[in-house]
Parts: structure tokens; sequence; C-alpha cells
């Protein structure tokens, strides 16, 4: 019996965390740009949209009206405040990709984490540290996007986000992108790994001892 690609497994959902401007958006890009068995998932936002931004391909930009109706009928697998602004992850597209055997990235925060670890124990947790405060002050005023009263509230919200280190999996220190995204995939390559999510492993024992 020969094993071929078109053995199945489950996908899974695998989160990147960690404070606004360590680092885990430019990862999430890499990675997806290496690995084409992984695909974002794109989050709905009450927040306005952002210059070079489009919608359906960075976020679901809707109302906050439209937000609470999709709360209330359960379209989100996760969801939560953050500066101001509601986030949250759709449940139906996330299910499709995973029930096609692919892989969700998923781009959140540790709130939403702990609300998705309940929906679905088996997830792929990543924190992403950055060297130190300094550097991640000095990332987010690089980037240009934000009032100087924004990059306050960030570096303040840092510290509580950074304190739910602890919760994760894994846990990185964002010293190169490239070199993260390297660990990060390496984690995801082993994590597939994992007997649990070789779907077709069951038959094929049987198979193969009679």
């Amino acid at each position: 019996m020969e094993v071929t690609s078109a053995f199945k497994r489950r996908g899974l959902l695998f989160v990147l965390s960690s404070p606004s401007g360590a680092g885990k958006s430019t990862i999430a890009r890499m990675l997806m740009a290496s690995d084409d068995g992984i695909a974002m998932s794109v989050s709905a936002t009450t927040r306005p949209m952002r210059p070079g931004e489009l919608a359906g391909r960075d976020y679901h930009f809707v109302s906050t009206e439209r937000f609470e109706e999709m709360v209330a009928a359960g379209e989100f697998l996760e969801w939560a405040h953050v500066f101001g602004h509601r986030y949250g992850t759709l449940k139906r597209e996330v299910r499709q990709t995973i029930e096609g055997g692919r892989d969700v990235l998923l781009d959140i925060d540790w709130q939403g984490t702990q609300q998705l670890k309940q929906v679905d124990p088996d997830i792929v947790r990543v924190f992403i540290l950055p060297p130190s405060m300094e550097e991640l002050e000095r990332r987010l005023r690089n980037r240009g996007t934000d009032s100087e009263d924004v990059i306050a509230r960030r570096m303040e919200r840092a510290a509580a986000e950074i304190s739910h280190w602890a919760e994760y999996d894994y846990v990185l220190i964002n010293n190169n992108a490239e070199k993260c995204r390297e660990l990060v995939h390496n984690i995801l390559k082993a994590e597939r790994l994992k007997a649990t999510r070789r779907v077709f492993l069951h038959d094929f024992v049987r198979e193969l001892i009679g």
C-alpha cells in the first residue's frame, strides 16, 4: 500500500499573539508567503479601514450595530474589545477551511485565545515577545500610523498582554523577523505531524497490520 497526498489530516487552529508592535502581523504575512497549507482567518472589525487595507482581505469591516447582530446570532468563535473597537473570528469561514484540510492562522490577542481554547481545546498557541519594551516603543513609532496618545495606550496595554505569556504553548522572542518566522514555521510543521491530526492513520494502520 502506498501513502499518497490523498491521505488527509484535520486542519488545525494556529494562533499568533503578541502586544501591538512585537511583529506578529509581519510574521503572519511571511508565514503565509512561505506555506500554502495555511490560510489567514479574516476577522470582522468595527474599526475604520486604514490606508492600504482592503475589505475582505485584511478585515471584514462592519458597523457596531452589525457586529452586535453577529454576536447575538453566534457567528463568532471568539470576539473582543481592543482599543475601543470590536474584533471577531468568523465561525463559518474557519470551519470550512479546517474541514478542507487546511490550517487556519489567527492573529488574535490573549482574550480571544482564551475564548477559542474553550471552544476548541486542540489549538496551537504561540506568543511573540519583543526583545525589550524600548524596542517595542521604537517599532510602534516607526510604523507612523498612530498618534502619541495611541502609542502611549498601546505601551500601557503591552505589559498586561505580556503577563499572559505562560498561557501559551510556545513563546518566542522576536529579535529578527525572518528567524522568528522560521521558528514559527517549524512549530507549525511539527504540530501537523501529531497523530491526532492525521486522521487517515487509523485506516492506514488497520490495513497495514491486517
